[in-house]
């Protein structure tokens, strides 16, 4: 049998108050006449957390919009434009969701690796490692501070560029800087981890590793969404770590069923991968009985309104995209359903799962 190799991140800081250290941990890292580069969620245009960046030199703020989920056509064009006006930086730094730390962590690749980020898009393509970087979550969630994916989407696809060489040189996890998160977007995220956990708990893939962190990520979702009356400090601490735990979880295994269908919406319609698992995940009873009903009970109880009829109106040509799209991630299929997944999951199947979205 061969068994995974896993890369993981090399260092992680975690307490209220980690990210005042940031300008210690980066001064070893400096290179001479070449910046740090700090990706900014464009959320936090205007607001406190851009004048704590403890910049230096030639650094530079670059607000990035996640409106939509990172396209490779935005990171090669960041890359390109780094390297037009640097030459070479000394490291790349992602504060934000999942979105702004993925867009880090693909822009750190391309500044060593050539071609387009396109090029990299599947499971150990990357050649060389990229330039330092870092990943500061202001939002918990998505385990995107210790996965060894970016996700992107392409010209044809939604594929995340899968390798050794893609997880953060460092991470640091402050529960501080998450206190202020809107309600639904804190949710949105939240789910994605929860969900994280059904998938890989209930998969074919597991094992004691993906079993002990999911299992722990699991146990803190319930403390946060269920057993809770209202949001506190400890909340934000009980997220952050169940994303950490929850992002090992599918390290050692695969997400399932929600997430190779919510791709699909993300390449067409742009849907956030947060909401878009949410509203797959409100459908899938056949596949994750127990786990819908209780992601159903945590939609009542935190007043939650999960969107319906996204795929309403769509052409035979648009569903197509879509099943094309959901059908490549085939790691996840075998997850969720085993080796004879296709036999299972055919078209016509899923062409009828996305009718109901």
């Amino acid at each position: 049998m061969q068994f995974k190799n896993l890369k993981l991140v090399d260092y992680v800081v975690y307490g209220r108050g980690a990210f005042n250290q940031l300008d210690e941990i980066l001064a070893p890292r400096r290179k001479a006449d070449f910046p740090m580069i700090f990706f900014l969620d464009h959320y936090f245009v205007g607001k406190p957390l851009a004048s704590r960046i403890p910049l230096r030199g030639k650094d530079k703020i670059i607000y990035v919009d996640v409106t939509h989920e990172p396209k490779t056509k935005q990171v090669d064009a960041l890359a390109a434009a780094l390297k037009a006006e640097f030459g070479e930086v000394s490291g790349v730094i992602g504060i934000g969701g999942g979105s702004a730390m993925d867009l880090a962590k693909a822009v750190s690749l391309m500044m060593t690796n050539p071609g387009s980020s396109a090029d990299y898009q599947g499971w150990d393509l990357v050649k060389q490692a990229g330039v330092y970087k870092v990943g500061i979550p202001t939002l918990s969630g998505t385990g995107a501070e210790v996965s060894r994916t970016t996700v992107l989407t392409g010209p044809v696809r939604k594929l995340g560029m899968n390798s050794d060489f893609t997880p953060f040189t460092q991470i640091i996890l402050d529960p501080e800087l998450t206190q202020n998160a809107p309600a639904n977007q804190r949710f949105y995220t939240g789910m994605d981890c929860y969900i994280h956990c059904i998938e890989s708990l209930e998969g074919t893939y597991l094992n004691e590793f993906s079993r002990s962190y999911g299992e722990k990520a699991l146990d803190l979702c319930r403390k946060v969404f269920v057993e809770k009356e209202k949001w506190d400090n400890e909340s934000d601490e009980q997220l952050m770590m169940a994303s950490y735990a929850g992002g090992m979880s599918i390290a050692y295994s695969q997400v399932g069923v929600a997430h190779a269908v919510s791709y699909g919406l993300s390449f067409l319609l742009g849907t956030k991968h947060g909401i878009g698992n949410c509203i797959v995940m409100n459908h899938l009873e056949e596949y994750y009985p127990a786990g819908v009903k209780e992601f159903k009970y945590m939609v009542e109880k935190n007043n939650i309104e999960i969107p319906t009829g996204i795929c309403a109106g769509l052409t035979e040509e648009q569903f197509d995209a879509m099943i094309n799209v959901s059908l490549g991630m085939k790691p996840l299929w075998e997850n969720a359903l085993g080796k004879d997944w296709e036999s299972i999951m055919t078209r016509e199947k899923l062409r009828a799962l996305y009718g109901k979205l």
